[in-house]
């Protein structure tokens, strides 16, 4: 189960991916052995590896919003389904940052296909855990590209310690807490929620 208290006694801090992790540097010369190195030092997100990413979803007292927007967009089952799939989960905090116009609209019936396409943004097709967001990145020297289970491209790149994704509209989000193993993948936390760019 996440907990508040895990979730706050986690800072930045514990996501550091060496000081040479830096946007705009050459990042082929980073061993892999380093990396996997760096990787066993990161604290990760305890849940149920278990339970599927839904139930660890419920059961999360800091995921509440994502959790309801989960059931009012039909993906329930979708997110419970074997995949595997690895979801950036907005914190509450994050959806918060929302108008509560826009939020509360997005919970309404007719406009499930808008949070079906902002949520499924939020997915990638496969496991990836925090050793393979930082090899992507530093194959792609810096800054890489996924596609979403939304079919739109995601970014992701390093800003000084943090990993960011960047949405179609150019705004980013900060994972915070990495590696929350599931029983049909992994969950990444992040602070802000991306767009598709509806």
């Amino acid at each position: 189960m996440i907990t508040n208290a895990f979730l706050k006694s986690i800072s930045l801090s514990v996501f550091i991916l060496a000081a040479n992790f830096s946007f705009g540097q050459d990042m082929s010369t980073k061993k892999d052995k380093e990396i996997e190195e760096e990787t066993k030092n990161i604290e990760n997100l305890e849940t149920h590896p278990y339970k599927d990413i839904v139930s660890n979803t419920q059961n999360s007292k800091d995921h509440t919003l994502l959790s309801a927007a989960i059931i009012a967009a039909d993906l329930k089952q979708t997110l419970q389904g074997e995949g595997p799939y690895t979801v950036f989960a907005p914190t509450d905090t994050a959806f918060e940052k929302l108008s509560k116009g826009t939020l509360n609209g997005l919970l309404e019936n007719e406009n499930k296909e808008k949070l079906q396409s902002i949520l499924t943004y939020h997915v990638l097709v496969g496991k990836y855990t925090s050793e393979d967001l930082i090899k992507a990145v530093k194959k792609g020297k810096g800054k890489t590209e996924f596609k979403t289970l939304n079919g739109k491209i995601l970014k992701a790149m390093f800003d000084g310690k943090n990993l960011k994704l960047i949405d179609e509209t150019g705004h980013m989000a900060t994972v915070t807490i990495i590696d929350a193993k599931q029983s049909n993948g992994f969950i990444h936390v992040i602070d802000t929620v991306l767009s598709p760019g509806l």
